[in-house]
């Protein structure tokens, strides 16, 4: 049977902290917790709601309960630095809590300390560091085997002038944490000091049995706390030094996906199962799924077209890979059992398992409704046309830029490589759910419009001129309104079946400033890239009504409002991209 901290502590529980009462429990089995591993804080330091804590975790192979060790009261495994001696003096220099190995390498001096991860610990384990911050800096622990991120993590370091600079918390995953312990056939075992300013009550009084100071510790067995209380500032100052057991060598539950149980299965599935089905019914997935990994900079999730079905099927640096994701509908993602069920960690499965959508809710899906990364390769053959036309337009008046150089994307390149060269694509084509909030929804409108800035002005402004624009007119035009310029020069030539060589002029276009209606999705875009105020959105949503858009879908999220926008961005872009191709026809 497990000692109960809590029932053998003389201060009830219903009269503890809450901080303490979690000290003097034990961890429990769930893999999503995150155990405290070290800790040096201090709140209010002075004041009535004092609070401070310092903690290390022992890490104890042998089976005897620990008494109150000294470490405690430092909250370091090491404090100061070896005394200066002969060479070789500090031969046999092991640091230890007592004698005991430790998870987090915390060293003092009472003016600096500093930390990280025990070598032990982040070795047998396989976890890789990084750092992340500036002035406040901590140290992440991942597991990139799998991966798995914030193994790990605390603040790599403190200063104490009068009072600490900053607090320290080191956490680790309870599931990693376990597994090191089960290898070492350990406990893992708080060794820590706690003080905190209580209010006078009787019930402590009663403990304090008529004095004003009172030090307690256990009256049998192993002498694991040593309490004091005493009166201070108008209340009672409650001290602990104590080593409680938190953690026994057992592991967590693993994930497994072996014995899932999928929609329309009779049985559930294992990976010889599954290994096994050929040509079986597919499994249909909702596109959230892909959000974990469009999140992380750690995976590849590049859309990719093949033989007119795109794959959209996540990897991790070469390590592994899910196969034969076909995207399909707007939200939805196909793939067989067999593919699902490939090698790869089988926590990878669990959560695609999260995902899952039923039979019965497929019946009313439209599996031919257009998906965000189908339109995202839209707007790019878009832009790849207007860029050719931009291009042959310069060139047949002497303005010579190639079509990469005006847009930013090669053909070529695309034809060769997809969208690989262009994470921009990436981030545009990331999962579009119909309830997006409005915050993802301004985000893309953004993406958008910046996939059009990179059309150098420069360039635009001089196809103006050369088009007789007058120069101090045209020089302080912004993007939208050099293309809309453009377009009002282009629509003229072309009805009256003019060719490229017609383009230059010394004559002003009439109206060639003109607001043009036909650009509206552009402007709107650009409108809802900057809509961070109420008033502004308000009025976007007013314009996207006045375009023919149904604003009662709002009511259920902007999924349906980024598809209007990006369709009425890409019919802008096309309509530019076929007028200039016709002039361009014309000079053949």
């Amino acid at each position: 049977m497990k000692f109960d901290y809590l029932a053998a502590f003389p201060v009830p529980e219903e009269l503890l902290p809450p901080k303490l009462r979690e000290l003097l429990t034990p961890v429990g089995l769930s893999a999503n917790i995150r155990v405290e591993v070290a800790a040096m804080q201090e709140t209010d330091q002075y004041g009535p709601n004092a609070e401070h804590l310092y903690l290390q975790m022992a890490v104890v192979t042998d089976n005897q309960q620990l008494k109150t060790l000294t470490e405690a009261g430092h909250g370091v495994v090491e404090y100061s630095v070896p005394c200066d001696g002969e060479v070789g003096s500090i031969r046999d220099f092991t640091p230890s809590i007592s004698g005991h190995d430790y998870i987090v390498a915390a060293w003092g001096s009472s003016s600096f300390y500093s930390y990280c991860l025990s070598e032990k610990v982040w070795m047998a384990l396989g976890l890789s560091p990084r750092c992340v911050g500036n002035d406040e800096q901590r140290l992440v622990y991942d597991d990139l085997g799998l991966p798995e991120f914030d193994v790990a993590d605390g603040e790599i370091s403190t200063q104490y002038y009068y009072s600490l600079k900053k607090n320290v918390c080191w956490r680790m995953s309870n599931e990693y944490l376990r597994r090191y312990l089960w290898l070492r056939g350990a406990r893992g075992v708080r060794v820590f000091y706690y003080k905190k300013q209580l209010n006078d009550t009787h019930q402590l009084r009663a403990i304090m049995n008529g004095e004003s100071h009172i030090v307690l510790k256990p009256t049998e067995g192993i002498k694991w706390y040593e309490l004091d209380i005493s009166e201070h500032n108008d209340g009672l100052l409650l001290q602990l030094w104590a080593s409680v057991e938190a953690l026994m060598p057992e592991l967590c539950a693993e994930q497994n996906a072996d014995g899932l149980v999928w929609p329309d299965e009779k049985q559930p599935m294992t990976h010889a199962l599954a290994n096994s089905l050929v040509q079986h019914n597919p499994v249909y997935l909702d596109d959230r799924f892909l959000e974990k990994y469009e999140q992380s900079t750690f995976y590849d999730t590049t859309p990719l077209k093949v033989w007119a079905k795109w794959d959209c099927s996540p990897s991790y640096q070469g390590q592994w890979s899910f196969t034969e994701c076909q995207r399909v509908g707007r939200n939805l993602i196909r793939i067989p059992m067999r593919e699902l069920y490939k090698p790869k960690p089988d926590r990878e499965i669990v959560h695609a398992h999260a995902y899952v959508i039923a039979p019965t809710d497929l019946k009313h899906v439209d599996f031919n409704e257009e998906h965000i990364a189908n339109k995202v390769q839209r707007l790019l053959d878009s832009l790849l046309d207007l860029g050719d036309g931009l291009s042959q337009l310069g060139d047949s008046i002497g303005l010579i830029h190639s079509a990469e150089e005006l847009t930013g994307f090669s053909r070529r390149e695309v034809e060769a490589n997809g969208w690989l060269k262009y994470p921009m694509l990436n981030r545009l084509a990331q999962v579009a759910p119909l309830d997006m909030t409005q915050q993802m929804f301004l985000s893309r409108c953004k993406s958008m419009h910046e996939l059009l800035q990179k059309i150098p002005n420069g360039y635009l402004k001089s196809l103006l001129v050369k088009a007789g624009c007058p120069k101090s007119k045209v020089k302080d035009l912004g993007s939208l309104k050099l293309i809309q310029s453009l377009l009002n020069i282009l629509e003229p030539l072309n009805s009256q079946l003019e060719s490229a060589h017609d383009f230059a002029s010394e004559q002003e276009s009439e109206g060639w400033n003109a607001s043009n209606a036909k650009l509206a999705p552009l402007f709107l875009n650009n409108d809802l890239r900057i809509a961070d105020a109420h008033d502004a959105m308000e009025k976007c949503i007013t314009t996207l009504q006045k375009l023919g858009f149904d604003t009662a879908n709002l009511s259920i999220g902007y999924g349906k409002a980024l598809d209007f926008v990006m369709d009425g961005v890409i019919a802008s872009i096309d309509l530019i991209a076929n007028e200039l191709q016709q002039l361009l026809l014309r000079n053949q």
